[in-house]
């Protein structure tokens, strides 16, 4: 007869569910507790003791710690061996994770909240070594090595294009030095900065100038531009004798709004300047000449012949300053940079009337030119285009409304325009 066996194995009984019970720990809450520690780079060594520290953040316990938690405390988890060191910082994970202790005697499982700490490892002996620096060609190389890898078809195209148009600059080894010879003797040649400047300010389209004036009056001298010959034959007298209505048609250009306005301020005053009468004579036979010469060009008049009306002196001054003959023709012509020429000369004696601060708007519009193009000119004789300050006003004994427009204002030290240098 077969022997039953009877099963040793603990069965559960029905009372067993009321005897178990959870209750939170009784402990201090900033109390050292436990800790979870995660590794996910290696596993240590059970041999290795691990402890527990505070570190200096803003929850540092304090003399009313005991309501902060332990598993909220700033913590830090540290061990090492002979070759690694561990550590670890608790960083928020948006979890909270509690450990339970089960007592079998009593069957009450005591609960607390514990921190996870994520374990990071350095190895001692390579604290002290710099990592190797990448080049650009080594990344240039990694990063075609995955486009071989990974691209797409047209990558791949492009990272060969790019190994085909590659330069070798191994057989260039051979060729440097016949290429710097090459290129010294090229630019033997070529003039240095100080040189070229030199070069443009004796080229520059404008009047004979002292760049050493300490006086805008002594940048550009009245009889550089006037000579004296043609200074004699100017005269102030017949605008001083005859009444506000007769002196404009004394001047050899009726039509400009500048001219007949700075004319007739200084004749109304209590003393009028003969000279600056005369120099305006002088601005107004210079636009006369300008409106001739251009018409000359275009074939309608022969210069020669208006000029006439003109005082011989002054007609062939202007005719040898401010005209040039081509080789194959005895006929003058007003080229462009003659024409320039001719306007910073009377630029100049604009400056002069108006104690170097002209209004450039007003001059554009007598000679129907755009304001641009004429303040361009006033800056290659080294002019600002800028609104005048309260000295300024005060000192020309202009309106305070005249500050809201530009004008062309002369200043010492004299600085021209500054070569631009060709972008790349």
């Amino acid at each position: 007869m077969a022997s039953t066996s009877v099963s040793k194995k603990r069965k559960r009984g029905a009372g067993d569910d009321a005897k178990a019970s959870f209750v939170l720990s009784t402990q201090p809450k900033s109390q050292l507790g436990p800790v979870l520690a995660n590794f996910p780079s290696a596993i240590p060594s059970k041999s290795i003791t691990f402890s527990c520290y505070q570190t200096g953040g803003k929850a540092r316990v304090t003399e009313d710690a005991d309501g902060v938690d332990f598993a909220d405390l700033p913590t830090l988890v540290a061990g090492e061996t002979d070759s690694v060191d561990f550590h670890s910082a608790n960083q928020t994970t948006g979890c909270r994770y509690l450990v339970g202790v089960h007592d079998k005697k009593t069957g009450i499982t005591t609960i607390r909240p514990a921190p996870l700490h994520t374990l990071t490892r350095d190895v001692k002996a390579l604290k002290g070594l710099e990592p190797i620096a990448v080049s650009v060609l080594q990344r240039l190389e990694a990063r075609a090595a995955l486009g071989e890898t990974f691209g797409t078809k047209k990558a791949k195209l492009a990272i060969k294009a790019q190994e085909r148009n590659k330069v070798d600059v191994s057989a260039m080894e051979t060729v440097v030095d016949h290429l710097q010879e090459s290129i010294q003797k090229s630019t033997q040649a070529l003039p240095s900065k100080e040189e070229a400047q030199a070069t443009a300010d004796s080229t520059r389209l404008v009047p004979p100038y002292n760049a050493e004036a300490t006086l805008p009056s002594d940048v550009y001298s009245l009889h550089s531009i006037i000579p004296e010959a043609e200074w004699k034959t100017l005269s102030a007298t017949p605008f001083l004798v005859v009444g506000q209505n007769q002196r404009t048609p004394l001047l050899p250009f009726k039509r400009s709004k500048w001219i007949n306005q700075h004319l007739h301020s200084i004749c109304d005053s209590t003393s009028p300047s003969k000279t600056n009468i005369k120099i305006l004579q002088y601005i107004s036979y210079m636009m006369v000449f300008r409106k001739l010469a251009t018409q000359s060009n275009l074939g309608k008049i022969s210069l020669q012949e208006k000029l006439t009306s003109m005082p011989s002196a002054i007609a062939d001054g202007l005719l040898s300053r401010f005209t040039e003959s081509a080789r194959s023709s005895s006929k003058p012509q007003f080229t462009s940079q003659k024409e320039a020429l001719l306007l910073t000369h009377m630029f100049a004696l604009c400056l002069r009337i108006d104690d170097y601060a002209t209004d450039t708007e007003l001059i554009a519009k007598d000679l129907s030119q755009s304001t641009h193009s004429i303040n361009t000119l006033f800056k290659s004789m080294g002019c600002q285009i800028a609104k005048l300050t309260l000295t300024d006003l005060k000192r020309l004994g202009l309106p305070d409304s005249a500050a809201e427009a530009k004008r062309a204002l002369l200043k010492v030290p004299l600085e021209f325009p500054k070569l631009r240098g060709k972008r790349r």
